[in-house]
Protein backbone atom coordinates (compact mmCIF):
# COMPACT_ATOMS: atom_id res chain seq x y z
CA UNK A 1 0.00 0.00 0.00
CA UNK A 2 1.10 3.28 -0.94
CA UNK A 3 1.96 5.96 1.73
CA UNK A 4 0.12 8.52 2.31
CA UNK A 5 2.15 11.97 1.75
CA UNK A 6 0.84 14.37 4.94
CA UNK A 7 3.71 17.45 4.36
CA UNK A 8 5.99 18.02 1.83
CA UNK A 9 8.35 20.90 0.96
CA UNK A 10 10.16 21.43 -2.37
CA UNK A 11 13.27 23.59 -2.79
CA UNK A 12 11.74 25.60 0.05
CA UNK A 13 13.84 28.75 0.71
CA UNK A 14 14.17 31.88 3.09
CA UNK A 15 16.76 34.59 2.92
CA UNK A 16 17.11 37.47 5.16
CA UNK A 17 18.70 39.79 3.28
CA UNK A 18 22.02 39.21 1.76
CA UNK A 19 22.13 36.17 4.46
CA UNK A 20 20.15 32.79 3.31
CA UNK A 21 19.06 31.08 6.24
CA UNK A 22 17.22 27.96 4.47
CA UNK A 23 18.30 26.74 1.08
CA UNK A 24 16.30 24.36 -0.87
CA UNK A 25 15.06 22.18 1.82
CA UNK A 26 13.18 18.72 0.40
CA UNK A 27 10.73 17.01 3.22
CA UNK A 28 8.82 14.11 2.76
CA UNK A 29 6.83 13.26 5.78
CA UNK A 30 4.02 10.24 5.75
CA UNK A 31 1.17 9.35 7.78
CA UNK A 32 2.11 8.13 11.34
CA UNK A 33 5.63 9.25 10.60
CA UNK A 34 7.77 10.18 13.94
CA UNK A 35 9.62 12.10 11.78
CA UNK A 36 13.09 13.38 13.79
CA UNK A 37 14.18 17.48 12.37
CA UNK A 38 18.06 18.22 13.55
CA UNK A 39 20.76 19.75 12.73
CA UNK A 40 23.37 22.42 14.91
CA UNK A 41 22.27 25.52 16.49
CA UNK A 42 21.55 28.12 13.39
CA UNK A 43 21.07 25.43 10.88
CA UNK A 44 17.90 26.51 9.96
CA UNK A 45 15.54 24.26 11.85
CA UNK A 46 12.89 27.23 13.46
CA UNK A 47 13.10 29.07 10.50
CA UNK A 48 11.74 26.39 8.52
CA UNK A 49 9.65 25.54 11.17
CA UNK A 50 7.97 29.21 10.79
CA UNK A 51 7.61 28.78 7.52
CA UNK A 52 5.36 25.55 7.84
CA UNK A 53 3.32 27.16 10.38
CA UNK A 54 3.17 30.61 8.10
CA UNK A 55 3.98 32.55 10.75
CA UNK A 56 6.76 33.52 8.27
CA UNK A 57 6.90 33.46 4.56
CA UNK A 58 9.61 31.51 1.63
CA UNK A 59 11.35 33.40 -0.27
CA UNK A 60 10.74 30.17 -2.71
CA UNK A 61 9.66 26.85 -3.76
CA UNK A 62 6.05 25.18 -1.95
CA UNK A 63 4.84 23.86 0.87
CA UNK A 64 2.44 21.19 0.69
CA UNK A 65 0.05 19.37 3.49
CA UNK A 66 -2.25 17.04 3.05
CA UNK A 67 -1.96 17.15 -0.57
CA UNK A 68 -2.91 20.81 -0.69
CA UNK A 69 -0.95 23.85 -1.63
CA UNK A 70 -0.73 25.51 2.16
CA UNK A 71 -0.60 29.41 -0.03
CA UNK A 72 -4.05 28.63 -1.22
CA UNK A 73 -5.66 26.74 1.79
CA UNK A 74 -4.03 28.02 4.80
CA UNK A 75 -7.02 28.37 7.13
CA UNK A 76 -8.01 24.80 6.57
CA UNK A 77 -4.83 23.13 7.12
CA UNK A 78 -3.73 25.22 9.54
CA UNK A 79 -6.94 23.68 11.71
CA UNK A 80 -5.64 20.20 11.79
CA UNK A 81 -2.09 20.97 12.87
CA UNK A 82 -0.57 21.49 16.70
CA UNK A 83 2.06 22.94 17.27
CA UNK A 84 4.85 24.13 19.30
CA UNK A 85 7.47 26.28 18.32
CA UNK A 86 10.10 28.06 21.23
CA UNK A 87 8.87 28.71 24.29
CA UNK A 88 4.96 28.48 24.67
CA UNK A 89 3.13 31.53 26.08
CA UNK A 90 0.46 31.75 27.86
CA UNK A 91 -1.01 34.33 30.26
CA UNK A 92 0.11 33.78 33.58
CA UNK A 93 -2.17 35.24 35.86
CA UNK A 94 -5.31 32.73 34.96
CA UNK A 95 -5.58 28.93 35.22
CA UNK A 96 -4.54 26.59 32.64
CA UNK A 97 -8.08 25.70 31.94
CA UNK A 98 -8.85 29.32 30.88
CA UNK A 99 -5.82 29.06 28.70
CA UNK A 100 -6.86 26.13 27.12
CA UNK A 101 -10.72 27.84 26.58
CA UNK A 102 -9.20 31.20 25.53
CA UNK A 103 -7.00 29.54 23.03
CA UNK A 104 -10.43 27.55 21.65
CA UNK A 105 -11.94 30.73 21.38
CA UNK A 106 -9.12 32.41 19.62
CA UNK A 107 -8.81 29.56 17.37
CA UNK A 108 -12.70 28.88 16.32
CA UNK A 109 -13.22 25.86 18.34
CA UNK A 110 -15.64 25.54 21.46
CA UNK A 111 -13.91 23.08 24.08
CA UNK A 112 -16.16 21.58 26.87
CA UNK A 113 -14.86 21.58 30.49
CA UNK A 114 -14.63 17.49 30.35
CA UNK A 115 -12.73 17.89 27.24
CA UNK A 116 -9.74 20.30 28.34
CA UNK A 117 -9.45 18.16 31.62
CA UNK A 118 -9.19 15.13 29.88
CA UNK A 119 -6.33 16.95 27.61
CA UNK A 120 -4.61 18.27 30.62
CA UNK A 121 -4.74 14.74 32.64
CA UNK A 122 -3.16 13.11 29.43
CA UNK A 123 0.25 15.32 29.57
CA UNK A 124 0.10 15.23 33.30
CA UNK A 125 -1.66 18.23 34.58
CA UNK A 126 -4.13 16.33 36.66
CA UNK A 127 -5.14 18.31 39.66
CA UNK A 128 -3.22 21.81 38.32
CA UNK A 129 -5.83 22.59 36.25
CA UNK A 130 -6.96 25.66 38.05
CA UNK A 131 -3.81 26.49 39.44
CA UNK A 132 -2.60 30.00 37.91
CA UNK A 133 0.31 29.42 34.96
CA UNK A 134 2.58 31.86 37.01
CA UNK A 135 2.74 28.76 39.81
CA UNK A 136 3.90 26.31 37.16
CA UNK A 137 7.18 25.58 36.71
CA UNK A 138 9.00 25.76 33.50
CA UNK A 139 8.35 21.85 32.41
CA UNK A 140 5.00 22.50 33.92
CA UNK A 141 4.86 24.93 30.98
CA UNK A 142 5.87 22.94 28.44
CA UNK A 143 3.23 20.04 29.15
CA UNK A 144 0.48 22.98 29.00
CA UNK A 145 2.15 24.08 25.57
CA UNK A 146 1.73 20.03 24.55
CA UNK A 147 -2.42 20.44 25.77
CA UNK A 148 -2.65 23.66 23.71
CA UNK A 149 -1.71 21.65 20.79
CA UNK A 150 -3.92 18.65 21.48
CA UNK A 151 -6.89 20.19 22.17
CA UNK A 152 -8.31 20.28 18.96
CA UNK A 153 -7.23 16.76 17.68
CA UNK A 154 -5.10 17.53 15.08
CA UNK A 155 -3.96 15.42 12.32
CA UNK A 156 -0.25 16.45 12.51
CA UNK A 157 1.62 17.84 15.46
CA UNK A 158 4.80 20.13 15.56
CA UNK A 159 7.02 20.29 17.95
CA UNK A 160 10.09 22.06 18.92
CA UNK A 161 12.03 20.89 21.64
CA UNK A 162 9.42 19.78 23.77
CA UNK A 163 11.70 18.30 26.31
CA UNK A 164 12.55 21.85 27.61
CA UNK A 165 12.87 22.07 30.94
CA UNK A 166 11.25 18.79 31.97
CA UNK A 167 13.46 16.22 34.26
CA UNK A 168 14.40 12.60 33.26
CA UNK A 169 11.20 10.95 34.34
CA UNK A 170 9.42 14.24 32.56
CA UNK A 171 11.28 13.31 28.89
CA UNK A 172 9.96 9.77 29.25
CA UNK A 173 6.52 10.35 29.71
CA UNK A 174 6.97 12.79 26.60
CA UNK A 175 8.17 10.03 24.82
CA UNK A 176 5.61 7.57 25.93
CA UNK A 177 2.90 9.96 24.94
CA UNK A 178 4.68 10.74 21.08
CA UNK A 179 4.29 6.91 21.01
CA UNK A 180 1.09 6.57 21.64
CA UNK A 181 0.02 9.82 19.62
CA UNK A 182 1.67 7.89 16.51
CA UNK A 183 -0.28 4.64 17.73
CA UNK A 184 -3.64 6.81 17.24
CA UNK A 185 -2.39 7.45 13.56
CA UNK A 186 -1.34 10.69 14.06
CA UNK A 187 1.93 12.50 12.50
CA UNK A 188 4.43 14.03 14.43
CA UNK A 189 7.29 16.42 13.19
CA UNK A 190 9.93 16.18 15.71
CA UNK A 191 12.63 18.91 16.43
CA UNK A 192 15.06 18.11 19.13
CA UNK A 193 18.98 18.52 20.40
CA UNK A 194 18.61 15.11 22.43
CA UNK A 195 20.07 12.46 19.81
CA UNK A 196 19.05 10.01 21.80
CA UNK A 197 15.17 10.61 22.24
CA UNK A 198 15.20 10.89 18.60
CA UNK A 199 17.17 7.68 17.89
CA UNK A 200 14.28 5.65 19.77
CA UNK A 201 11.39 6.94 18.78
CA UNK A 202 11.77 8.53 14.93
CA UNK A 203 10.95 6.97 11.70
CA UNK A 204 12.57 8.99 9.31
CA UNK A 205 14.76 12.04 10.02
CA UNK A 206 16.31 14.88 7.99
CA UNK A 207 19.67 16.48 9.13
CA UNK A 208 20.33 20.08 8.28
CA UNK A 209 23.24 22.17 7.98
CA UNK A 210 23.70 25.73 7.38
CA UNK A 211 20.52 25.85 5.47
CA UNK A 212 20.99 22.92 3.77
CA UNK A 213 19.91 19.23 3.74
CA UNK A 214 22.88 16.98 4.36
CA UNK A 215 21.06 14.13 5.19
CA UNK A 216 17.30 12.72 4.59
CA UNK A 217 14.92 9.06 4.54
CA UNK A 218 13.98 6.23 6.86
CA UNK A 219 16.12 5.61 10.16
CA UNK A 220 17.10 2.36 9.16
CA UNK A 221 18.42 3.28 6.27
CA UNK A 222 20.18 5.97 7.71
CA UNK A 223 21.82 3.91 10.43
CA UNK A 224 23.76 0.84 9.87
CA UNK A 225 23.58 -1.31 13.30
CA UNK A 226 26.72 -3.54 11.95
CA UNK A 227 28.70 -0.24 12.01
CA UNK A 228 29.16 1.07 15.53
CA UNK A 229 32.33 3.23 16.79
CA UNK A 230 33.72 1.44 20.26
CA UNK A 231 35.80 2.84 22.26
CA UNK A 232 37.83 0.09 24.64
CA UNK A 233 39.53 1.76 27.90
CA UNK A 234 42.55 -0.53 28.55
CA UNK A 235 45.21 -1.65 30.81
CA UNK A 236 48.27 -2.82 30.12
CA UNK A 237 52.13 -2.33 31.10
CA UNK A 238 52.98 -2.11 27.27
CA UNK A 239 50.17 -0.18 24.67
CA UNK A 240 52.60 -0.90 21.60
CA UNK A 241 52.22 -4.54 22.38
CA UNK A 242 48.37 -4.47 22.73
CA UNK A 243 48.88 -2.33 19.03
CA UNK A 244 50.76 -5.00 17.81
CA UNK A 245 48.73 -7.99 18.74
CA UNK A 246 45.94 -6.52 17.20
CA UNK A 247 47.72 -5.75 13.85
CA UNK A 248 48.08 -9.55 13.82
CA UNK A 249 44.82 -10.37 14.40
CA UNK A 250 41.66 -10.92 12.75
CA UNK A 251 40.14 -7.57 14.22
CA UNK A 252 43.06 -5.37 12.61
CA UNK A 253 40.47 -4.13 9.59
CA UNK A 254 38.36 -2.98 12.29
CA UNK A 255 40.98 -1.08 14.33
CA UNK A 256 40.62 2.52 13.53
CA UNK A 257 43.20 4.71 16.36
CA UNK A 258 44.46 5.25 19.78
CA UNK A 259 45.44 7.20 22.08
CA UNK A 260 46.79 6.49 25.70
CA UNK A 261 44.88 3.42 26.92
CA UNK A 262 41.83 4.04 24.51
CA UNK A 263 41.72 1.44 20.85
CA UNK A 264 38.76 2.60 18.68
CA UNK A 265 36.91 0.24 16.64
CA UNK A 266 34.94 0.30 13.97
CA UNK A 267 32.64 -3.38 14.74
CA UNK A 268 28.70 -4.36 14.98
CA UNK A 269 27.78 -5.46 18.56
CA UNK A 270 28.65 -9.15 17.57
CA UNK A 271 32.20 -8.34 16.93
CA UNK A 272 32.49 -6.05 19.52
CA UNK A 273 31.85 -9.17 22.40
CA UNK A 274 34.46 -11.26 19.80
CA UNK A 275 37.22 -7.88 20.10
CA UNK A 276 36.09 -8.13 23.86
CA UNK A 277 37.45 -11.74 24.51
CA UNK A 278 40.02 -11.46 22.24
CA UNK A 279 41.31 -8.75 24.77
CA UNK A 280 40.75 -10.94 27.60
CA UNK A 281 42.30 -13.74 26.32
CA UNK A 282 45.69 -11.93 25.78
CA UNK A 283 45.23 -10.90 29.43
CA UNK A 284 44.85 -7.75 28.60
CA UNK A 285 42.35 -6.13 31.00
CA UNK A 286 39.11 -4.32 29.29
CA UNK A 287 38.21 -1.57 31.96
CA UNK A 288 35.69 -0.06 29.67
CA UNK A 289 33.92 -0.18 26.51
CA UNK A 290 31.76 3.02 25.30
CA UNK A 291 29.25 2.26 22.14
CA UNK A 292 28.26 5.83 20.92
CA UNK A 293 25.24 6.00 19.57
CA UNK A 294 24.56 5.23 15.78
CA UNK A 295 22.72 8.48 15.51
CA UNK A 296 25.35 10.19 17.20
CA UNK A 297 28.06 9.47 14.97
CA UNK A 298 26.35 10.42 11.97
CA UNK A 299 25.26 13.76 13.68
CA UNK A 300 28.91 14.50 14.43
CA UNK A 301 30.50 13.38 10.60
CA UNK A 302 27.60 14.85 8.96
CA UNK A 303 27.72 18.21 10.67
CA UNK A 304 31.19 18.41 11.77
CA UNK A 305 29.65 19.94 15.21
CA UNK A 306 31.56 19.48 18.41
CA UNK A 307 29.55 20.65 21.10
CA UNK A 308 32.33 22.40 23.69
CA UNK A 309 32.93 24.52 20.27
CA UNK A 310 28.95 25.63 20.48
CA UNK A 311 27.01 27.93 22.57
Amino acid sequence: MEEELILKTTNLTKSFGDRVAVSNINLNIYKGDIYGFLGPNGAGKSTTLRMILTLIKPTSGTIEIFGKDLNQNRREILSKIGSIVEKPDFYKYLSAEKNIEIFGQYSGFNFSKSKIYEVLEFVGLKGREKSIVKTYSHGMKQRLGLAQALIHNPDLIILDEPTTGLDPQGIIELRNLILHLKNEGKTIFLSSHILSEIELIATRMVIIDQGKTIAEGKMDDLLNKNDLKVTFSLYHPDMNQVQSLIAESAFNSHFESYKGNQFIFKASELETALINSFFVEHQIQVIGIDSRTKLEDLFLDLTHYHPLNNN
